[in-house]
Formats: structure tokens, C-alpha cells, sequence
């Protein structure tokens, strides 16, 4: 793990809080695809998420979340696209989370990372996406998601 989970001193309004990374990319088509991925212990449909690391801002605790459970690196927002909350199992008890979102564009996908191996992922459209989620604020944080439009390239400019 990158640097110091913050959870326990960390708090929001009503509790303990993380951070998550919504990684999408956009299509050659000009649509976006959303990146979801297994968790480890239950195999549900998550986002890459994690505590705030103290010595970090969340947006960059976010993207290191993004590297360290899927490899992903790219451009963060420095502010949150939204929240949604959800329970955690700790050991033998629960605890009822708030989640800050922060979108990251991805521009590079490793092979190797931390967390490689231990969870599948699969880019999806984002309505296909909020289906498979468990959470009912992410799912609408997913279908509402829109990323400010790719720019127009003049007719000078070369295709990259």
C-alpha cells in the first residue's frame, strides 16, 4: 500500500469515509467506457476505492487507488464528481461508509501493479456499467457521468 490510510481519524459528517476513482476512457466512437472491477472479497461489480492517505490530497489517494487495484494511470479531477455510501464489513462487524468520486481519464494501463491478479475488470458503457453495481448512488453517479467533450481537431491537425 502507497503511503498511510487515514480511515480512522478521518472522518465526514456521519462517520468514517473513502475515496474512488471513477477510470473511464473514451471510445474511438466518441463514447466513454467506464472501468468496473471485482472486489476481492465478495466479487461484486466496485470502482476502485480505498481510506484518504494523510499524506495526500483525495484526489491523488483516489488515483493511487486506481494504480494500485488496477494498474491504471491517468488525469484525476481535483474535485469529487459526487459521493455514495454503503456498508463495509470489518472483521465481525459493519460500518456505513460515504464515498467520494473523483473521475480519472485513463491514459496508460500497466501490466504490472499491486493488486494484478486479484480481481477480473472488464470497460463498460456507462448504463451497462450502473447495472452492475450494487450501490443505488454510484449506479447514478455512473449513468450521469459526462466528461467534458473531446476536443475537435482543425483540419490541419493529423489524427494522432
Amino acid at each position: 500500500m502507497v503511503g498511510k490510510q487515514a480511515g480512522a481519524k478521518d472522518k465526514g459528517k456521519d462517520g468514517r469515509r473513502q475515496v474512488a476513482a471513477l477510470v473511464w476512457r473514451r471510445e474511438l466512437d466518441g463514447s466513454i467506457s467506464i472501468l468496473l472491477m471485482t472486489s476481492r472479497e465478495t466479487g461484486r461489480a466496485v470502482i476502485p476505492k480505498g481510506w484518504p492517505m494523510r499524506e495526500h490530497a483525495d484526489h491523488k489517494s483516489a488515483a493511487i487507488e486506481a494504480y494500485e487495484e488496477a494498474g491504471i494511470l491517468g488525469k484525476v479531477a481535483k474535485k469529487p464528481i459526487g459521493q455514495y455510501r454503503y456498508w463495509k464489513r470489518l472483521d465481525t462487524r459493519f460500518i456505513f461508509l460515504t464515498v467520494d468520486v473523483f473521475a480519472l481519464e485513463a491514459r496508460e494501463m500497466r501490466t504490472e501493479f499491486p493488486e494484478q491478479g486479484q480481481r477480473s475488470m472488464n470497460w463498460l458503457a456507462p448504463n451497462a456499467a450502473a447495472m452492475l453495481v450494487d450501490e443505488p448512488d454510484l449506479a447514478a453517479l455512473i449513468r450521469s457521468f459526462s466528461p467534458k467533450p473531446a476536443p475537435a481537431l482543425a483540419p490541419e491537425d493529423p489524427p494522432a
